[in-house]
């Protein structure tokens, strides 16, 4: 199977999943039903998904456990796009090319979606083989140790000047640990050894990175259109970023960087690392 057919089946898994997993729209309370599952459901390029199946693939996982795994992540960050479009926070009216939530309904029903999207997140992983180590793992990757510590770090350095390390440090947090969270449960999944797991959290790290210096230059580089979310907002609100930092071309040379040391941590799985060393080039070539 080439990589372009893989991606689109592993997409397709994953929202059949998430249709199965979301309460549907006519159970009660409707509305925040209805809008869970706009903000889970017909979007977004399922990133975290593949790398989490591209990872259990490595060591054989049972697919419908990926599914539920994959699926836990995906709501996680789901959850966590909703609350950074709300007006306390990056006060955005667009993701995935359709109105934010609190666009589409409105600010109380956003942040509830949230905290639901994340409790089922959970519910999903514990009620589909997930370990209590798998758990732990996925709270730490979300909390204040992770995503949501490398979000209020990012509120806060508005309009302030950061150092390269600083920036890593942040983005290791905000978008890095989630990423890495999905190739480490996909790996758990599979029951991989130690070693295995200390080479894929190598990966996961580089990968992140990467993940979030392409999407600066996206940002700085691309239209709304492509976007599916309004460009030039880092910009617009004085955020430090890649490109405010390095320029252009130097953060497209620190991708290229980035790629290569992501696919060099991959070389104790020789060909089974196959599909996380074509999503590695996915997310720099699709971008830019």
């Amino acid at each position: 199977m080439d990589f372009p057919t893989w991606m689109a089946a592993i997409q397709a898994r994953t929202e059949s999943a998430l249709e199965r997993f979301l309460p549907p729209a006519a159970a009660a309370p409707g509305r925040l039903h209805e809008a869970m599952r706009y903000s889970a459901l017909g979007g977004g390029k399922r990133v975290r998904p593949l790398l989490c199946h591209a990872a259990g693939e490595i060591f054989a996982a049972d697919a419908a456990r990926l599914d539920a795994t994959a699926c836990a992540v995906e709501l996680m960050h789901a959850y966590s796009l909703v609350h950074d479009d709300l007006p306390c926070m990056d006060d955005d009216v667009l993701r995935r090319g359709k109105p934010t939530c609190h666009v589409e309904f409105d600010d109380a029903t956003a942040l509830l979606v949230g905290d639901a999207l994340q409790t089922l997140a959970f519910q999903v992983l514990a009620e589909h083989g997930g370990t209590p180590a798998m758990i732990v793992l996925l709270a730490q990757a979300s909390g204040s140790r992770g995503m949501a510590g490398g979000q209020a770090i990012d509120l806060a350095a508005v309009g302030k000047s950061l150092t390269v390390a600083e920036l890593e440090f942040m983005h290791i947090h905000k978008t890095g640990a989630l990423i890495r969270a999905a190739v480490l449960l996909g790996a758990h999944v599979g029951s991989a050894d130690d070693k295995s797991l200390f080479a894929l959290a190598n990966f996961a790290g580089r990968v992140g990175l990467l993940f979030q210096v392409v999407d600066d230059i996206l940002d700085a580089d691309a239209s709304t259109a492509t976007l599916g979310k309004t460009a030039g907002k880092d910009a617009a609100q004085n955020k430090p970023t890649y490109v405010s930092l390095l320029g252009l071309g130097d953060a497209k040379r620190k991708a290229a960087e980035l790629r290569s040391e992501a696919k060099s941590a991959l070389t104790h799985f020789g060909d089974r690392a196959r599909r996380l060393l074509e999503l590695t080039d996915y997310i720099v070539d699709r971008q830019f």
